[in-house]
């Protein structure tokens, strides 16, 4: 029995290791470039945080615009993380890669945010919005596999 506690513990201490190794788009530490991951979910959308309103999460620095958001994400950080650490979701999906975002460039699917690469007239959330179904389950798939050949 102890045996079993014992290995038990070890694979949930490995999980959680995994997790906070898990590769997250920042800049220096600070996520997100600044912007507050909970004010994309209001109304306002997304807006640049407050680094008096900061907070830690797997190694990364989040900031929020006000006391309020701060405590939503530290109850519930799942909730409101950008999707495959917080790079573009259609480069993701199209060809496994981690490229940069624009933080304004976002889309809320299924209570999740999704970030994408708008820069030189390329807006890859139009081309998203193209194949989404698809995209979104390669796009998966590649988030996935990254991961377990780490």
């Amino acid at each position: 029995m102890r045996l079993f506690l014992f290995i038990s513990f070890l694979f949930l201490a490995s999980l959680e290791t995994g997790l906070c190794q898990m590769p997250v788009n920042s800049d220096k530490g600070l996520a997100v470039g600044g912007y507050d991951v909970v004010s994309y979910f209001q109304i306002t959308g997304p807006q640049k945080g407050n680094n008096q309103f900061a907070a830690q999460h797997r190694g990364q620095t989040y900031y929020f615009l006000n006391a309020v958001n701060k405590a939503m994400f530290l109850k519930s950080p799942e909730q409101y993380l950008p999707q495959y650490g917080g790079w573009c979701a259609y480069a993701m999906g199209k060809e496994g890669n981690k490229v940069d975002v624009d933080p304004k460039t976002f889309k809320i699917m299924e209570g999740k945010l999704y970030l994408f690469y708008n820069k030189f007239f390329n807006n890859t959330l139009t081309k998203w919005n193209q194949d989404e179904a698809k995209l979104k389950a390669k796009a998966d798939q590649n988030w996935i596999s990254k991961h377990n050949n780490k």
